[in-house]
């Protein structure tokens, strides 16, 4: 009998063992895996073009690896306000790109947020090309103040994958054009990314910001209603994705070697 009650023991503590241990593989793997499976391929694509990148974005790039593992704190969100002049294509298509690559990576703390200096409305190329890359883009039926053109500026929520928390999908955000200081953005401590020239130039300063870097990018607007539109928005969200990726993968790589 006793020989019974310890092979008993020791079977329950293998089991409770085992479950410990899937209970911290799952709670420690990356989010990559509840990526949807065409924004998973489009990032297995893009991170193996990482010779692509321009020379003209290293130097942004670096500033921003440096600023993301400096301001790093495990289970504290940084967040990062990606800034353009109408926040309608460029912005939206880096915010969107950089938060993909966060969950690709498995850097959860690292949260992208988009704003402009005088909102327009998100753009329907823009949305388009996020949808060809997998991205789900779907209107919520609510309408953002209107910026100075008096143009509708509906609210969508775009999402990249699927994990639930706490009701909430982990991997989504209400998107739509807003000043980059709108309430639905961080307020302090963010890490500001201009990335037009026009945006850069407007804004000397970004209140709220522990760091101001620029990493601006050619706009896809000037070949609106040309044959080349699809394709130049296409380039534009693979450009970005490629550098977001690049940078994440490089703080992800730093913050383990270094890790206390």
């Amino acid at each position: 009998m006793s020989k019974y009650f310890a092979l008993v023991g020791l079977l329950v503590a293998l089991y409770y063992g085992t479950q410990m241990k899937i209970s911290s593989k799952t709670s420690n793997h990356s989010e990559r895996e509840f990526l949807y499976p065409q924004v998973r391929s489009q990032c297995d694509l893009l991170s193996s073009q990482t010779d692509l990148i321009s020379p003209a974005h290293f130097d942004g790039s670096e500033r921003l690896f440096q600023a993301i593992v400096s301001q790093h704190i495990p289970d504290v969100e940084l967040g990062v306000i990606v800034i353009c002049t109408g926040n309608s294509r460029r912005s939206m298509l880096a915010a969107t790109m950089g938060n993909i690559a966060a969950a690709y990576h498995g850097l959860p703390e690292l949260r992208f947020y988009s704003g402009g200096t005088n909102p327009s409305a998100f753009n329907p190329r823009t949305i388009r090309a996020l949808q060809e890359a997998g991205v789900v883009v779907n209107p919520t039926n609510e309408n953002a103040p209107v910026g100075k053109a008096g143009e509708s500026n509906p609210v969508y929520k775009v999402s990249w994958g699927n994990l639930p928390r706490m009701g909430v999908n982990r991997l989504e955000i209400k998107e739509f054009s807003k000043i980059y200081s709108d309430p639905h953005n961080p307020n302090k401590s963010f890490i500001a990314l201009l990335v037009c020239d026009e945006a850069d130039a407007s804004c000397p300063n970004v209140q709220g910001a522990s760091l101001r870097i620029a990493m601006p990018f050619q706009d896809p607007k000037s070949y609106d209603g040309s044959a080349q539109e699809s394709a130049k928005y296409s380039e534009r969200r693979d450009e970005i994705g490629r550098i977001m990726l690049s940078i994440v993968l490089k703080a992800k790589r730093h913050l383990a070697a270094n890790k206390c």
